[in-house]
């Protein structure tokens, strides 16, 4: 009896806290929902120098469907910030080396959030190349290595088609829109319609919609307080502290290698995820692996 008393008075306060956290989540839905419907789009939006002509009613509406829908995605914004302490600070060295707008950083936001994803096309990385687009870019892959994973290789990578894209179009706006829909379709998109001018085109939706997705997560990421988003410098995840090892032999298995080296074939695996098995096949001569162990 004291066994069934104790089942009931369990589930009875199980009842009541899924009763309670079903109130405080809806509570914070009505609240989150009333935030939206007060918060505006800015009066101005910028990408690469070039303001957006928010003025035109038919532009105003492709920002705001932007605008609201990341909003909606607050668990999403705060990765974004999150990650970018990791990666912007690369980023923005290499753009500036290669003498490149900042804003391009953003482009990998909209493609990847800042994480190490696979497109359902194949697309992979931090800058969501394409095996053959990436090749082309001078990156390796093949069954051992796949150097879109790789964060610096790919970001230089990145930066070359976009250079090669802008030299092309002569509009950061135009080369934008051809790292998602590829230079070529830019072109004949721009030929066809008589304008070189992004917001005069009848592109596809995704092409349609990704110069303006990028415009908002600039905006949101570089005023995160304006949008209730308070995260300090020491949250936003850092770097990784590490020391680079030049082999130019193979390495028949990366656990013993690892724990030769110091260390582990998880730190391997997570500072190095450009190596996509457990060994590492010989080289081309004049070649070598740099391969980042815990500093």
């Amino acid at each position: 009896m004291n066994k069934i008393l104790l089942i009931l008075v369990t589930v009875l306060i199980s009842s009541c806290n899924d009763k309670n956290q079903l109130r405080s989540q809806e509570n914070i839905n009505i609240n989150y929902y009333k935030y939206l419907s007060e918060v505006n789009l800015p009066d101005e939006l910028s990408f690469c120098d070039t303001k957006y002509p928010l003025n035109d009613p038919e532009v105003r509406e492709r920002a705001e469907r932007e605008f609201y829908l990341l909003l909606q995605q607050p668990a999403q914004i705060i990765l974004y910030i999150k990650r970018s302490g990791r990666y912007f600070p690369m980023f923005e060295q290499f753009l500036r080396q290669e003498g490149v707008p900042d804003d391009l950083k953003y482009l990998s936001v909209a493609e990847s959030a800042l994480y190490m994803s696979r497109s359902t096309a194949g697309a992979v990385g931090l800058w969501q190349f394409m095996p053959e687009t990436a090749k082309v870019m001078g990156l390796t892959v093949n069954d051992y290595i796949d150097e879109r994973r790789n964060p610096e290789k790919s970001t230089l990578a990145a930066i070359k088609y976009l250079k090669q894209g802008y030299r092309q179009h002569k509009s950061w706006l135009l080369t934008a829109a051809g790292y998602n829909m590829g230079h070529t379709g830019v072109a004949n998109n721009v030929d066809f319609q008589y304008s070189s001018d992004y917001f005069d085109l009848f592109l596809n939706e995704e092409t349609s919609r990704y110069l303006f997705r990028i415009a908002i997560i600039k905006e949101i990421m570089s005023n995160p307080n304006k949008y209730g988003f308070n995260l300090s410098e020491i949250e936003r995840y850092k770097p990784s502290k590490q020391n680079i090892i030049k082999i130019d032999t193979e390495i028949q298995d990366l656990s013993a290698w690892a724990k030769v080296n110091g260390t582990t074939y998880k730190n391997i695996k997570i500072l190095n995820p450009w190596i996509l098995k457990r060994s590492l096949p010989k080289l081309p001569k004049g070649t070598v692996y740099e391969i980042a162990i815990p500093n």
